[in-house]
């Protein structure tokens, strides 16, 4: 059905057989060079994420709903990380639908999420995460209890202490949120979903290395 592969910071790669989807592809901000995907649906959880590529297929940053090649996409409003509860919301959750299979991307977003939002995001199999922390984005304590408050049935981590990468303030380890997470880990080079039916009966931490 698809593959995920993780790049490194927020970005991750979605492949179907017939389109690849590219989350906040601007990865200079975290020293790595920018990530075009040719005809890819490039989707930013945050305007200064974006990239807006030439080659892009389509780029989407904010609320709304969007029905791309195999992809259904719901953007949600939600409030930045460390912002108040007074200022815009300029950060983006996505619902992600891929066939029946159903994908919640969480950006850089303050830790609670408002009846309304839970509501809109609905049922979800998979999580996308950050847990790095450092007062820049959810720390591993608070990214699990919303993974935990989410209910899925995969939760992949992303934005965490890598030596590669250039953060803007330091991360802490993944090993932080698989403690406070609690659950079963594995480790793959790429996540491939097959069907709804392949998906583990309880949560399971998958851990994609950076490709």
């Amino acid at each position: 059905m698809f593959e995920l592969e993780y790049k490194g910071g927020n970005t991750v790669v979605i492949a179907t057989k017939k389109a690849s989807l590219v989350t906040d592809p601007r990865q200079s901000v975290v020293g790595l060079k920018d990530l075009v995907v040719k005809n890819a649906i490039e989707l930013a959880t945050e305007a200064r994420f974006a990239l807006d590529s030439e080659t892009a297929r389509l780029s989407l940053e904010g609320p709304g709903d969007y029905e791309v090649a195999d992809f259904s996409i719901r953007g949600i409003a939600a409030q930045r990380h460390l912002d108040a509860e007074t200022d815009e919301l300029v950060a983006t959750i996505y619902r992600i639908e891929i066939g029946e299979v159903r994908l919640a991307l969480i950006g850089n977003i303050f830790g609670k999420l408002s009846e309304e939002q839970l509501e809109t995001l609905g049922v979800v199999d998979i999580v996308i995460i950050p847990v790095g922390g450092g007062g820049y984005t959810l720390d591993g304590t608070a990214a699990a209890a919303l993974v935990r408050l989410i209910g899925p049935k995969v939760v992949i981590p992303v934005h965490y202490a890598d030596k590669a990468l250039k953060y803007e303030v330091p991360q802490d380890e993944l090993a932080t949120f698989i403690g406070e997470l609690g659950a079963p880990v594995e480790t793959v080079p790429k996540y491939k979903v097959k069907s709804m039916a392949t998906l583990p009966p309880t949560l399971t931490l998958i851990e994609v290395t950076r490709s």
